[in-house]
Parts: C-alpha cells; structure tokens; sequence
C-alpha cells in the first residue's frame, strides 16, 4: 500500500477536498474498498492503487461541475462505481442509477453503497440495451466503455430528450467525435462538445465528450445504430432500490 492510504496524498489533498468538500471522509473510505476489497475482487488492478485518488476518484469527481443539480443521472458500465459512485459522494444532489451487467461487480456496487450510506443511489444488474425503456436520466454517463458509436448507441436511449451523454475519455476524443459524428446524429444526438473538467485543479484536466439529445431517433435508424450492441443478451435484475 502507498504511505498514507488510503488518504489522498499531500498534493492532492487540496484538490480532493476541493471535489468533495465535507463528503472526503465518504471518498476516503471509499478509496479504501476500491484499494481493498477492489482489488481482491478483480474490480481494480494492484497497480492501481497507487494512483486510486488521481487516476479514478479525482479524475471521475471532476466531472461533476457540468452536471445540473438535481440530476437524473445513469451511469452504465459502472463496474467499480467509477463515475457513478464517485459523483454520488460528491454530489448528494443528484439521483444516480448504476448499471452493471456482471454479478460480481453489482455485489461490490451493492456493498459499497451500504457502507457509504448512499441513500441517493440504486445498483441495476443488466446491460444499458436491456435497461433502455425502463430507465430515462437528464445525464447518462460512461467511462472506458466502448467507442463513441458504440457507447452512444447504448447511453443515448436511455437519455430524456434534451438530456446528454457525458462519456469521459481520453486524448483521442477529437477524434472520435469526428469519426462518429453521423452515427451520433442518427442516433438522435444533436450539439457534440468535448469539455475539460478540473481545468487548474488538474494536469491534464479530465477530457469529456458532451452529447446533446436533441430528439428520439426513427426506429430504422436507431435498430441500426444499435444492432451489433442489441447482439450482447442477458437478462435485466435490479438489485437495489433506496
């Protein structure tokens, strides 16, 4: 374990409690059962427990100063909670579902909300194509998920209409925005930005593809968009309701 875990460390300590304000107790201990339990469970690689605070809660809490408050917020793929979990401490305004196909992960999500007490949180098993027509968010999020046609495909249907997808990405998110930005429209997407959150708190700041919905997709073109995603079964079981 790094000296001081699972604390963040000094240069990181004005930042974490400038995301998470009186909540950083909550992150701290979260921080923990990601370095624990996480990594035991397979939810975190042990490599990563060096860089908890800066490569995953610092990184995903940042995120949150887009986010309207009061938000509806999906949070799919959630595996570990990274970035459902991490904008739940931060922000107790918002209502977060996380989506998560895999029992094992849900277990975590499910325990890991009990002991943080997250009352604004409820842990889904399912995957997003399955979830869509239950579940509608003003912001749906995803982080390391799939490619930008891919991912849209799966989070824009479960978006209200004039919600966004905030799909947190890295270096090459220009570029797919370029690459996708027909699949994006088909989909139903209107204004596309790529935003940088922790802009001064961070280096490099956090690199987020914005998506605007600006309209329900015609049936045609949304089973299109979502066929090889519709190809991934499995069935839905939801396994927290707070």
């Amino acid at each position: 374990m790094p000296p001081g875990f699972p604390l963040p460390p000094d240069e990181l300590r004005g930042v974490a409690e400038e995301i998470f304000g009186d909540r950083l107790p909550v992150a701290v201990r979260y921080a923990e059962l990601l370095g624990t339990d996480g990594v035991i469970r397979g939810l975190i690689g042990p490599r990563e427990t060096p860089r908890l605070w800066e490569r995953h809660l610092i990184n995903c809490g940042v995120m949150a100063e887009i986010i309207p408050f009061g938000a509806s917020v999906v949070d799919i793929g959630s595996g570990a909670g990274l970035p459902g979990i991490v904008l739940a401490v931060a922000r107790p305004d918002l209502a977060i579902t996380l989506v998560e196909p895999l029992a094992r992960r849900t277990a975590f999500l499910d325990e890991a909300v009990d002991e943080l007490g997250l009352d604004n949180v409820m842990v889904i098993r399912g995957r997003a194509e399955e979830v869509a027509g239950h579940l509608e968010a003003d912001i749906v999020t995803a982080r390391a998920v799939a490619a930008l046609d891919k991912l849209a495909g799966w989070c824009l249907p479960l978006a209200k209409v004039g919600g966004r997808l905030l799909a947190l990405k890295g270096a090459s998110a220009a570029d797919e925005v370029a690459e996708h930005g027909q699949a994006l429209s088909d989909l139903g997407g209107g204004e596309v930005a790529v935003r940088l959150c922790g802009v001064g708190l961070i280096e490099p700041p956090a690199t987020v593809v914005d998506v605007v919905k600006e309209r329900q997709p015609s049936p045609v073109r949304a089973r299109s968009e979502n066929s090889r995603a519709a190809e991934r079964g499995g069935g839905r079981k939801k396994t927290r309701r707070r």
